[in-house]
């Protein structure tokens, strides 16, 4: 239960200006001990199905690119400027979209935020399929991604809230991992509309983005029934509404197993209602408080961006440029780099909360590192074909991708409450500045050069950078598992310990 503290507590002085009230809540304990239900149902399906949006966008926009470039499209723009200006575009957008959200999430709430981007993402998305010309094209890029950015920080920051720790890691790098199934469909999707016995030149890509539409519109359907969070509740001087959150959820999980819940066991948190903190405050809080953490959450996030937006914007010129595929049959080779990129985080994510958070992070960071650097020599040599390129990639993203998921589940935990999502923006901001218009820029240009050698050393970097991030975690990765976030960063509104 919440509830004010006595005034006495509060050291209030006669005559004083009144300071906001301490309130004492169990809410983070109780959410924490709760069985899964229906209740957590809704809360995956509302927000989790965003990475499949993304998923979809990045994956249909680099299969389509030779497309896009042909006579007849409908648009004037080359392949390069498809895979490298449009790329570096959207992740521009990301990272701006990402930063201002993110902002906004911690001062105005989840709920509001998750609602607000994903309706940008859909209007820009629309509006991306009647581009007449390059700039109008890359315009509407920026805002797309401007909208998918802001998801990641608001989206992110309310799964963390609303799961029990005990799950945390497993639901969160599912979530996070279902990228790649909007990747599979993007990869069929642009199968079909790139047949044109079924579509025409200048319609089979416009018609590529509905689907993003569809989907997005569906999807808001559901996100309104999903609650804010109870704890970004609390700490805004709203205890009675975060009461009702979590006693819903009790409720339904109560019905759904007809029995009472475990006692709540966790001792209640004390805090006191803080005025919202600027993005420059919270850098320097985070930075000053956390500086470790702060080295550990731009290493798992640069080294991730720069494999995965090399990757999935220019795999497709890989296998037509060395391996003669035909362009419209990229989509198949996609797809299954997909599915092992989506079966990573399945199957392994509940490692992440029982093995532990360093040994996974470090083993999936440095695994893909290895077994990357080993593709990149039988490239070289000569010994891959596009199957078996593709079944090396594949490897790499089973284990890269369960790496990758678990970027957003670290800095979504080991920071305090009030600065969650702008923490989960910041890092995704400048890691995907770094990493994310970095590594389709210079990937596209090694591999756009025809040679094996530039290819190789692409595919070399990618490897250099998930190594050294994953020897970053094993050396100060934060052991997060089954541990409630509250143990793991005190909310920067925390009074005294209730125990006192």
């Amino acid at each position: 239960m919440a509830h004010p503290a006595k005034a006495s507590e509060r050291g209030m002085e006669t005559g004083a200006e009144e300071p906001p009230p301490v309130v004492e809540t169990d809410v983070p304990a109780r959410l924490d001990r709760l069985p899964w239900s229906r209740w957590h149902w809704r809360i995956v399906i509302g927000l989790g199905t965003v990475w499949i949006l993304d998923g979809l966008e990045v994956t249909i926009v680099g299969n389509m690119a030779a497309r896009l470039a042909e006579n007849g499209s409908g648009i004037s723009v080359s392949t390069t400027q498809v895979t490298t200006i449009a790329a570096a575009v959207y992740v521009a957008g990301a990272c701006s979209g990402a930063l201002f959200f993110g902002w906004l999430t911690d001062r105005l709430g989840r709920k509001k935020l998750f609602m607000i981007t994903l309706a940008v993402y859909l209007a820009a998305t629309a509006v991306t399929a009647f581009s007449w010309t390059a700039w109008f094209f890359f315009l509407c890029r920026f805002f797309t991604g401007f909208g998918i950015g802001g998801e990641y920080a608001a989206i992110n920051s309310a799964i963390d809230e609303l799961i029990p720790a005990r799950l945390r890691g497993r639901i969160d790098l599912v979530i996070n991992g279902s990228f790649w199934i909007g990747a599979a469909l993007g990869a069929f999707a642009s199968i079909a509309l790139l047949n044109t016995a079924l579509f025409a030149t200048d319609l089979g890509w416009r018609l590529a983005f509905g689907i993003g539409v569809v989907l997005g519109l569906v999807i808001l359907l559901v996100r309104r029934h999903v609650p804010e969070s109870p704890r970004w509740l609390f700490t805004h001087g709203r205890a009675s509404e975060a009461e009702e959150v979590v006693a819903e959820a009790e409720r339904i999980t109560r019905h759904a197993y007809g029995r009472e819940l475990p006692p709540v066991e966790e001792e209640p948190i004390r805090i006191r209602e803080r005025a919202p903190m600027g993005f420059v405050t919270i850098a320097r809080t985070v930075v000053a408080r956390y500086p470790r953490r702060t080295v550990l959450g731009l290493a798992l996030f640069v080294g991730q961006a720069f494999l995965y937006n090399a990757v999935t914007f220019g795999y497709a010129v890989i296998l037509t440029k060395f391996f003669a595929v035909p362009e419209g049959d990229t989509g198949y080779y996609f797809a299954v780099i997909a599915v092992g990129n989506f079966l990573g985080p399945l199957l392994l994510g509940g490692l992440f909360d029982s093995v532990g958070r360093k040994p996974m992070i470090a083993g999936t960071y440095i695994g893909s590192g290895v077994l990357l650097f080993g593709t990149a020599l039988l490239f070289q040599q000569g010994s891959l074909s596009a199957v078996t390129m593709t079944a090396c990639w594949t490897a790499v993203l089973f284990l890269a991708s369960a790496g990758a998921s678990s970027a957003y589940l670290t800095v979504s935990e080991i920071f305090p409450l009030e600065t969650r999502a702008m923490c989960i923006a910041f890092f995704y901001a400048v890691g995907t500045a770094v990493g994310g218009i970095s590594g389709p820029l210079l990937f596209n240009s090694l591999v756009s050069s025809g040679k094996v050698s530039d290819t190789t050393l692409a595919f070399c970097i990618g490897a250099g950078l998930m190594t050294l991030a994953g020897v970053v975690e094993a050396a100060i990765g934060v052991k997060a598992e089954r541990r409630s976030l509250e143990s793991l960063a005190s909310p920067l509104s925390t009074v005294e310990s209730a125990r006192t």
